[in-house]
């Protein structure tokens, strides 16, 4: 299948979706604020932890901000964009994945559209909000390379949580039911991205190097952006991503291929 015709088939899915969600305007309007609020008292915490401290490990209030705003988009957009894995089980337990399968359509595109999230883009406002304050205070001399850097990480980000939400659903495969480990792995960097990485030590710093790499969406460029490197080459770490996507990929794909039926 034509990208061009994948993309629209696509839009038409999210567009169904969507349509879906705004048939209870009220009850999408109440989600969109409760993950705002969830989002937000997470930025207020980080204010109150900063209130006693001027610097982390020589980062400051600003870098802080920039970090969490990177890895809060980034996940935003992997739950918008990938939801449809994260509820993979229950395609598999009901059935519905039996019928995606008989359909002439990439099972990938078939997966993602089931699921369009647009009443998660609620921590969306508020990782734009600190975006701005991490600007704001950070003080980055702003070019070309940086703005790369910046847009590299976020998408680098994306792909990588959904790469992740992929290889939750090749699970699914073989255990049937959603795997907690895999979430500790999602919502757990979520959770600890919004500090760098090496604050938390060498240990934690080379398992989020060669095992899960959330390293090439934040620690590594994040210090070029902030100048604490003129090594040019970290703000190109999140094409590395690719890499991992397509491992979690072909984990799909061996899933599918010993896909067996257990739908009713």
């Amino acid at each position: 299948m034509k990208i061009r015709e994948t993309l629209k088939l696509y839009f038409k899915y999210a567009s169904v979706c969507t349509q879906s969600v705004m048939e209870y305007k009220f009850s999408f309007l109440l989600m969109v604020i409760a993950r705002f609020m969830i989002a937000f008292c997470e930025l207020v915490a980080i204010q109150f932890l900063f209130s006693g401290f001027t610097q982390i490990k020589g980062y400051t209030y600003g870098d802080v901000l920039l970090c969490f705003s990177v890895i809060q988009m980034s996940f935003t957009f992997a739950e918008l964009f990938g939801s449809g894995f994260k509820s993979f089980s229950g395609l598999v337990r009901g059935g519905g994945f039996d019928r995606m399968m008989l359909r002439p359509c990439s099972l990938i595109l078939q997966v993602m559209g089931n699921s369009f999230a647009v009443g998660r883009i609620g921590p969306l406002f508020t990782a734009i909000v600190t975006l701005v304050l991490g600007i704001r205070h950070s003080r980055i001399p702003w070019s070309v390379m940086t703005v790369w850097t910046m847009a590299a990480m976020i998408i680098g980000g994306m792909l990588l949580f959904i790469g992740l939400f992929m290889l939750e659903a090749s699970f699914c495969f073989f255990s049937i039911q959603d795997t907690a480990l895999i979430n500790v792995l999602t919502y757990g960097a979520k959770s600890h991205g919004k500090y760098p990485i090496d604050i938390y030590g060498k240990g934690i710093l080379r398992f989020c190097t060669y095992v899960i790499p959330y390293t090439l969406v934040q620690y590594y460029p994040l210090q070029f952006l902030l100048g604490k490197t003129r090594n040019w080459q970290l703000a190109f770490c999140p094409l590395g991503i690719i890499v991992f996507l397509l491992i979690c990929y072909f984990i799909w794909r061996f899933g599918v291929k010993h896909y067996k039926s257990c739908g009713s």
